[in-house]
């Protein structure tokens, strides 16, 4: 979960609308993060984010912590419900579910998992603007207050080999993403992970858009960067756990509340 802010934190001036949910056994945990994710699944279909059938978001199980949720292969982002979930150890056994795992998603996935304890949800899709950047092989600039968010936060992995089917290449991704919050995977797309759905959800939408700003800033000119004394405050303001928890809100509250099937 993101960190609670206290008093005389950059995150305690942030209105609190929302609390962070708190459990009191690790079922209502597991519920919370399975609709959590069933509805960062809906969120993603609305932005447009699939490509046939790429993309996969997964979440630790809160009991077996060798193990996260993920979608099935080649199911729709806006049909998924909870009851679609599927729960895939480290190894690659399902221990829940049917269907069928998208290996690229155990590939990456698991070695994230296992090598970040803190993560608790990764999200990676094939998004238009993500991918796009990704071809340029560089690494955002802070040109804009939203940029910020990933200002000394993501990582470029700058090794494609093709479709991830090895879960070596995930042990290689991990690596590379060390313990930033987003990574550029070049000629791929984005990667984004967090201590919550809610804000790996977040985190990603945000690098999506911030992909599309400075594609759209760069075709119109020359863009001005922050100064990095600046970039690195305004990082500390809207870049932390905290701040992506609470930003991934409405999003959430608007999908949940327009399509309530997915938390059948």
């Amino acid at each position: 979960m993101p960190e609670t802010p206290t008093s005389g934190s950059v995150d305690a001036a942030l209105p609190l609308y929302y609390e962070i949910p708190r459990f009191e056994t690790l079922e209502d945990e597991r519920r919370h993060r399975q609709e959590r994710l069933a509805a960062a699944f809906r969120i993603f279909g609305k932005f447009g984010f699939s490509e046939g059938v790429a993309g996969h978001i997964t979440a630790r199980d809160p009991e077996h912590t060798d193990a996260f949720w993920v979608n099935a292969f080649g199911q729709p982002f806006c049909d998924i419900r909870v009851s679609d979930l599927l729960l895939v150890s480290h190894t690659g056994d399902t221990l829940h579910g049917s269907h069928a795992v998208n290996q690229a998603a155990f590939a990456i996935h698991s070695g994230i998992h296992m090598a970040r304890p803190d993560v608790i949800a990764a999200a990676h899709s094939h998004s238009l603007h993500g991918k796009a950047w990704s071809s340029l092989g560089r690494m955002l600039d802070p040109i804009t207050q939203d940029s910020c968010i990933f200002y000394d936060n993501h990582v470029l992995f700058d090794d494609y080999t093709g479709v991830v089917n090895d879960p070596e290449e995930g042990k290689r991704i991990a690596y590379a993403l060390a313990g930033h919050g987003a990574a550029i995977l070049r000629n791929h797309g984005l990667l984004t992970v967090g201590r919550s759905v809610d804000e790996a959800t977040w985190l990603f939408v945000s690098m999506e858009r911030t992909c599309q700003a400075q594609l759209l800033a760069e075709a119109a000119g020359t863009p001005v960067l922050m100064d990095e004394a600046v970039a690195a405050e305004t990082s500390s303001l809207v870049g932390s756990g905290f701040a992506g928890w609470f930003s991934a809100q409405p999003m959430f509250d608007q999908v949940i509340r327009e399509q309530p099937d997915l938390l059948e």
